[in-house]
């Protein structure tokens, strides 16, 4: 056993430091710590990262994280994972429009662009989210690559409300920290006592599907569907092998008739529109007119990327699911979260399209 560790460990030390390698441009680096006051800190894979002692430019690892630091101090931010949409801009401020864009680290798109990074010169790279096996040796690899001190913080629903306040006192935001995290351990606290009185025979099962077909499942385990447990509910996919990665677990629609769920959500993209008309019309769910999209903007409101968007989502699956518990006007809990997490003015009308195709939705 501890020569297949050793193993695992060497293969993932050689491919980390293989792909950083081939990834970052030679040339001298960027030394954010040349001629600044310094502090230190230590993220959460134990590593103790010197940083200046006062930041004003950040990046990100990746889409996770960047929703997370949009909240707490987008204009810090010197780059983005990706440009927003036309859809996604008015919630984004105007002077994020046009950023550079690096890629980001990790996952199945990740595409970072070193030099990018370097020429945009921040002076703290950022990673947030689950914590992975490759981890800290990620984290030192990046940082001598680029000569730009990184650090990790989890973010789970969790254990977000700390990573705000970590991140608060790293980022002079203690405030705005503060004010978030609250908001987050509310929202779980609330949602733990509403789940509580729910009996074993009123959980619904709930399928959570994406992409076109809608059959890329977000199953029981990830973490891109752990508001379907926190609210009360209970996955109806439950694999042999959770994954996240490629829009989760890939059932067929046989396997989906098997389990016969009683509630069904889908992604914007997916085949929303026409159940009522194709292949899915004569799932129990489909026929009792309690499928779904999840609103979506600027990002999932329960996941892709799991991070504080998933925050929004337990008001909203809690109310969709179980009105007379989490029982509140879901339009006013959208224009609440959407002021203190978007700074973002979000009228009624648009919270009403929004949830046109859930928490709007006439059930026949």
């Amino acid at each position: 056993m501890q020569s297949y560790f050793r193993k695992i460990t060497a293969f993932l030390l050689i491919f980390s430091l293989t792909f950083l390698t081939g990834a970052c441009s030679s040339g001298p680096k960027y030394d954010p710590l040349a001629g600044v006051s310094t502090t230190t800190v230590k993220d959460d894979y134990g590593r103790d990262v010197t940083i200046p002692a006062e930041i004003t430019k950040i990046a990100a690892s990746g889409a996770t994280t960047q929703m997370l630091l949009m909240t707490l101090a987008p204009d810090m931010l010197v780059g983005l994972t990706s440009s927003p949409s036309t859809l996604q801009m008015p919630y984004f401020p105007e002077d994020m429009w046009y950023l550079p864009t690096f890629g980001q680290f990790y996952g199945s798109k990740s595409s970072l662009n070193y030099e990018a990074l370097i020429d945009a010169q921040p002076q703290l790279l950022i990673d947030t989210g689950d914590r992975k096996l490759s981890g800290f040796m990620d984290m030192e690899s990046i940082q001598d690559q680029t000569g730009i001190p990184m650090v990790f913080y989890e973010a789970t629903l969790e254990t977000t409300p700390q990573t705000y306040r970590t991140l608060g006192k790293i980022l002079g935001r203690e405030e705005k920290a503060e004010e978030l995290a609250v908001y987050i351990e509310n929202t779980v606290e609330t949602a733990k006592e509403l789940s509580a009185k729910i009996a074993d025979d009123k959980r619904y099962t709930v399928m959570y599907g994406t992409g076109s077909t809608g059959l890329a499942c977000n199953a029981e385990g990830s973490s891109q569907a752990d508001v379907i447990d926190i609210i009360g509910a209970r996955n109806a996919i439950i694999p042999d092998e959770v994954t996240n990665r490629g829009g989760g677990t890939t059932v067929s629609l046989e396997e989906v008739y098997k389990v016969q769920p009683d509630v069904i959500l889908l992604a914007r993209g997916g085949p929303y529109d026409d159940l009522k008309e194709n292949e899915w019309s004569e799932l129990d769910a489909v026929k009792r007119n309690m499928y779904f999209e999840i609103p979506d903007l600027p990002y999932s409101w329960m996941s892709s990327p799991p991070s504080v968007n998933r925050v929004l989502g337990i008001w909203w699956l809690g109310n969709l699911l179980y009105p007379d518990l989490y029982d509140y006007d879901m339009t006013e809990k959208a224009q609440e979260f959407y002021k203190l997490f978007w700074n973002y003015d979000l009228s009624r009308e648009e919270a009403e399209e929004m949830l046109a195709n859930s928490t709007g939705k006439v059930r026949k």
